[in-house]
């Protein structure tokens, strides 16, 4: 099982990025580090600089086809770069177009709303979020984690970090489920 990880050159939030990471890999999948350029990505602890880490693949390179699930870690300056790059909007569409399970964490649903996906979901976010995604046709609650199956696809979406607890299991849960279907 194949997981793309999302992010922009600089500012992920470094826990929103180690810790689904550490899940999927405990789980037994292969966890991909997809961004928009090459070289290595900044990651942030809130607004100070964290570690580094090597990008895998960039995302006007990769195939959706290639991957199972994708997941979205917040930071507020990292989906707001995602969600003005029209490479990585249409990865992230791509997803749901191919009935794949989405996984996303606090200020990440922006780029959800971006690529119009979010019509007609429930889901949760960092607080902040919530006009975005009503004002996109979501339904916002405020919830520790909220699985949203619409269609064929899977959203799991959580608030923040004291969220990844919750949000790992439902994440690797969810990847599991997709990866039996198949």
């Amino acid at each position: 099982m194949r997981i793309a990880f999302l992010v922009a050159p600089e500012g992920v939030e470094q826990i929103e990025l180690t810790e689904p990471w550490k899940a999927v890999h405990a789980t037994g999948g292969v966890p991909v580090l997809v961004s928009t350029e090459q070289g290595e990505i900044q990651a942030y602890h809130h607004l100070d600089k964290a570690d580094t880490f090597p990008v895998d693949e960039v995302v006007g390179a990769s195939d959706v086809a290639d991957f199972d699930g994708l997941v979205l870690p917040g930071g507020v300056a990292n989906p707001d770069q995602l969600r003005l790059d029209d490479k990585a909007v249409a990865f992230t569409k791509a997803f749901f177009d191919a009935g794949k399970p989405v996984a996303a964490i606090c200020h990440a649903p922006w780029t959800l709303v971006e690529a119009d996906v979010v019509r007609g979901r429930v889901l949760t976010s960092w607080p902040s979020l919530r006009t975005d995604i009503g004002n996109a046709g979501g339904e916002w609650v405020d919830e520790e984690v909220k699985v949203c199956d619409h269609g064929p696809n899977i959203l799991v979406t959580s608030r923040k970090p004291d969220d990844l607890p919750a949000f790992c299991e439902a994440m690797t849960a969810e990847f599991d489920k997709a990866r039996v279907a198949d």
